[in-house]
């Protein structure tokens, strides 16, 4: 069987021969050798469903057209993408598609890469043929997070699958047959959204999308009033920027991304990375006291995904307590700017407006938590994810590719390696484990032989859950990490087996965010994955410990008695709220 299955095979696409093997998809075989078949249902992370139609061909002793999605190839099958029967149906099926998605292009963050678009302008498509249908639906809003707005919606049911199929949260459906079916949040208050924006980075159509917050920070910038303006970059979001400007998968473009931002208007950019430094330092000292304490809930649990804290806070607050009480690093850099950075700067908080750049959409939800503010103010003003830096980048015109590479601020350094590895499924627990590792040693007795360990790549990949028993110089750690919501059911039934747990929402982690770049797909994630680890490599400084500018900026925090308003949070019971 597995003989038949790897099967090399001969098939014709437009007259000319390729190789394939038994079990591929026509449109699978058309991609890998450059052919251009449109698609738009389509995603390589979900099931097929060959609902939109666009990617029809004609096979030779066929006598209907097929969806090159879902048709398997076969030996000495010829295959026309082009043919005048391929043209009718192809280019009347997107006329029908417009027809159901009411064109809002001014706004939207797909503007400038938009597939519709470029799909209408390659086959020269008169886009108002048809009649628009959907122009009374309507937009659900999940928080200040993600949206669905039903006017726009293709019904690809792309967002349906994601969050059933790989989050399995169930929070959408199908409402409706025919061209009145809709897409609608389910009825039952026994389930609620995450706000993880998995639907949004599947959606072809940008139906499902973050709630765009990039108009708000562009008349900030315009309007700016005597405030000092602080962009913040999420470590992710440096590895992934670079694809809409045509650099390759992985490629670190931290220094475009400063630069860029300067041209747009802000008067400082800060790395996250310092925050992740931050929420490193804390979380380990927190997990050394709680497995030194026989009192002291175990395990303890990441915190640092919010669209996990939703769904703790929401279906299980049950294990609220399991919750590590660091702030995460967004909002730990939130909050040092507007205490630590405020005072060497001698700027009033009030005058200061952070903006950070996110991976994830559940990070505009978590900068609205009341219980975050410190002296009244929220840590941070505006969240716009990585897309949205994007969209607002090529809208001003700023030419991303060539820019000069620029150093962020001058009071902080960009963090440590280990705070660039955040961005990716595992690395928060690694992170932490390298300073945990750190401290034991420094405490211990044997110092002087006690060993520095960097790397944990028993935490690392795309494996949905990751367990690995962890020797910190004698001291043994039994721990797991979650790659993705949509696992974990897998580790909840016997958390007494861990001492520490990492979950991550998303697939692959922050680089495989709900704001992240589209495309996205688990092969994309990889590569992206590939990114952080190597600029991991090549920085100087590759532990939160070692990190000077971190381990002074905490120093200060705890001496000046905000520890706990800065550093530390509490988490709320939403069940029945």
């Amino acid at each position: 069987m597995s003989k038949e299955k790897n099967k090399e095979i001969k098939i014709k696409i437009d007259g000319k021969s390729y190789k394939c093997i038994v079990g591929e998809k026509i449109l699978d075989v058309a991609k890998r050798n450059n052919i251009f078949i449109p698609s738009l249902c389509h995603h390589p992370d979900l099931n097929i469903k060959a609902n939109c139609r666009v990617c029809v061909v004609e096979i030779k002793g066929y006598n209907r057209l097929t969806t090159s999605c879902s048709t398997t190839v076969c030996e000495g099958m010829e295959i026309f993408t082009n043919s005048p029967k391929v043209k009718l149906s192809r280019n009347t099926n997107l006329k029908l598609i417009f027809a159901a998605h009411i064109e809002k292009c001014v706004d939207c963050t797909t503007r400038f890469d938009c597939e519709l678009l470029s799909l209408a302008k390659r086959y020269g498509l008169n886009i108002a043929n048809f009649k628009d249908r959907k122009g009374k639906r309507k937009t659900y809003k999940f928080s200040n997070s993600v949206e669905i707005d039903g006017s726009q919606c293709i019904d690809c049911r792309n967002c349906i699958d994601a969050c059933s199929n790989i989050q399995k949260i169930n929070y959408l459906k199908k409402e409706g047959k025919g061209y009145k079916q809709e897409i609608v949040p389910v009825e039952d208050k026994n389930i609620d959204c995450i706000y993880c924006g998995q639907c949004a980075l599947h959606c072809p159509v940008a139906s499902a999308q973050e709630q765009y917050d990039w108009d708000d920070v562009e008349n900030i910038l315009k309007n700016k009033k005597g405030k000092t303006l602080i962009a913040m970059i999420a470590p992710s979001t440096r590895i992934s920027i670079g694809e809409v400007f045509g650099f390759p998968y992985g490629y670190n473009a931290a220094g475009q991304m400063v630069t860029a931002l300067k041209k747009l208007g802000f008067d400082q950019v800060i790395d996250v990375n310092l925050g992740a430094d931050i929420t490193t330092l804390v979380e380990a000292e927190e997990l050394l006291e709680r497995l030194g304490d026989k009192k002291a809930k175990l395990p303890m649990i990441t915190s640092c995904c919010p669209a996990w804290v939703k769904y703790l806070e929401f279906y299980r607050p049950d294990l609220i307590s399991h919750l590590t009480t660091s702030r995460s690093p967004q909002i730990h850099l939130g909050g040092v700017i507007k205490t630590y950075w405020a005072k060497k700067k001698n700027i009033k908080p009030k005058d200061i407006i952070t903006v950070s750049i996110m991976p994830c959409t559940a990070k505009k939800f978590e900068s609205r938590r009341s219980e975050l503010k410190i002296n009244g103010l929220y840590p941070v003003d505006e969240v716009i994810t990585v897309r949205e830096l994007a969209f607002l980048i090529k809208k001003n015109g700023i030419d991303f590719k060539n820019l000069k590479p620029e150093k962020s601020n001058d009071l902080f350094n960009d963090g440590s390696g280990a705070a660039v590895i955040y961005g990716a499924s595992g690395g928060v627990m690694e992170s932490a484990l390298r300073t945990a590792n750190h401290f034991i040693c420094k405490d211990s007795k044997k110092a002087k032989i006690c060993h520095s360990r960097i790397e944990f790549k028993e935490v690392r990949g795309m494996k949905g859950i990751k367990e690995a028993k962890i020797d910190l110089d004698g001291k043994k750690l039994n721990v797991a990490v979650v790659n993705g919501i949509g696992n974990i059911n897998d580790i909840l039934p016997k958390l007494n087996k861990y001492h520490y747990i990492e979950v991550m929402a998303c697939p692959g982690g922050c680089i495989g965010g709900g704001g992240q770049i589209i495309p996205s797909s688990v092969e994309i994630v990889q590569k992206r994955m590939e990114g952080l680890y190597n600029s991991d490599r090549n920085e100087k400084i590759r532990t939160a410990h070692d990190n000077k500018d971190a381990v002074e900026a905490v120093n200060w925090v705890k001496n000046s008695k905000l520890s706990h308003k800065v550093l530390h949070t509490k988490y709320i019971n939403r069940k029945n709220k």
